[in-house]
């Protein structure tokens, strides 16, 4: 089990409860190997992004295996949770940029988490990221001076310095123009092949589909068969 950077056997997940209880993942078996790029589709509310969220340890898990990095999720403590967090690269469409930090310093926190480096050396990842999603001319500008892409790019940044073992992102070129959007996803299917980083991408976006190891389809909270 620990070869692979996801295992998920039998996982299913509800919300709310009694008459009102409505059950969102139903039976998922899903595994990812370290470097490959897997896209997720499928209609809103389908149950892909709980299933990031799950995958990414920012939910409980309520029945089936889950294990993501060698670390079981299936009764682990917040703890551990919080730990293995640190390992895992999240881009989601809120951004969750910090409004007082510059681009640069919302990045840099991203290389924060790396342990061994200084001041400066993490400041120069931080611009080197910001340089290769495109945002060279905007390391010094706050997030309200910054438009809904740039402001993906600079998340995307942020989430690509950490040096993460598993990429999970959410509609990461819903708010990209297609070239800019290809430059993202050719970037972070280098960042796969380079650091055998394992990549789950939710994405309704058909421009991108080639650069998949794997397209899988979701439908009423079941993971069908690979899309051929």
């Amino acid at each position: 089990m620990q070869s692979q950077a996801v295992q998920i056997q039998g996982l299913s997940h509800s919300f709310g409860s009694g008459g009102m209880k409505r059950e969102v993942l139903k039976g998922i078996d899903l595994t990812i190997a370290p470097g490959e790029v897997v896209l997720l589709t499928g209609p809103s509310g389908c149950g892909k992004t709980t299933l990031l969220t799950l995958i990414g340890a920012l939910r409980t898990v309520q029945a089936g295996a889950v294990q993501v990095l060698g670390q079981r999720l299936d009764g682990a403590g917040r703890r551990q949770r919080q730990q293995l967090r640190r390992r895992i690269g999240m881009i989601f469409q809120g951004h969750n940029l910090l409004r007082c930090l510059t681009a640069e310093q919302n990045v840099q926190m991203g290389s924060d988490l790396l342990p061994g480096l200084s001041y400066r050396a993490r400041r120069d990842q931080a611009r080197e990221w910001l340089r290769s999603v495109g945002l060279s001319d905007h390391m010094s500008s706050l997030p309200h001076d910054l438009s809904g892409g740039q402001k993906q790019r600079v998340a995307i940044a942020r989430a690509l310095a950490a040096h993460p073992n598993l990429l999970l992102a959410d509609e990461p070129t819903a708010a990209l123009d297609s070239v800019t959007g290809r430059e993202i996803v050719e970037l972070l299917r280098r960042l796969a092949r380079e650091q055998s980083c394992a990549v789950l991408m939710v994405t309704h976006d058909p421009r991108i589909v080639d650069v998949a190891d794997r397209l899988l389809q979701m439908e009423d909270g079941s993971l069908l068969q690979a899309v051929e």
